[in-house]
């Protein structure tokens, strides 16, 4: 199959069937994932490589009418499903912001938590984005990385496409983060918590 120059397939609608299909709750436990990280009312987080909003939609009802979701996503199709689905929710606290592989878009120091899904191995440039981001973070905010296990599995792209979690931790560290946690919950994905550095 072609792909775009953020890996994702020409067929936009495609794209959006398979990222909101009904069975991938069943592997990602998304709740699961959101008590974890802990996410609370008031919290500013970012969502990043959004997309339709598998992840934006649940993030905006956890930090409430008082908290924020930054919806980054480079394929502005994706973001107007997200639109909708926004309005049809009648979430408000979201703002979707078209990004590119090397700049989030975002203010310095804006954000509690950036959550970053099965995006990684997208980015031309992920170490560049990573520096980016975390400048993106309050003074001890944090970063969660959820990638594609460094192995064969049912779910996710060729192994040949993946970021292992060691090259990842090296790219994060690099960026001023530090390892605060790792989760082992996740059948098909590493999911890696950090802090940055200094908080």
């Amino acid at each position: 199959m072609a792909h775009g120059r953020h890996g994702n397939p020409p067929d936009v609608a495609r794209m959006v069937r398979r990222q909101l299909q009904r069975g991938r709750a069943t592997w990602q436990k998304p709740e699961q994932v959101l008590r974890a990280l802990g996410v609370r009312r008031g919290q500013v987080v970012a969502d990043v490589g959004a997309g339709p909003g598998f992840w934006t939609l649940p993030l905006a009802r956890r930090v409430g009418r008082h908290g924020h979701v930054f919806a980054l996503d480079p394929e502005p199709a994706a973001l107007d499903v997200l639109r909708r689905r926004l309005v049809k929710a009648g979430l408000r606290n979201v703002t979707p912001v078209l990004n590119d592989d090397r700049a989030p878009m975002l203010p310095d120091g804006a954000c509690d938590l950036a959550v970053i899904v099965n995006v990684y191995h997208h980015f031309a440039e992920p170490a560049t984005f990573l520096r980016q981001m975390t400048r993106c973070l309050k003074r001890g905010g944090r970063l969660v990385n959820i990638d594609w296990a460094d192995r064969d599995t049912p779910k996710g792209p060729p192994a040949r496409r993946r970021i292992p979690p060691a090259v990842f931790l090296r790219d994060a560290r690099r960026a001023g983060l530090e390892l605060v946690a790792e989760h082992r919950f996740l059948p098909y994905q590493y999911f890696l918590v950090l802090r940055r550095a200094g908080g």
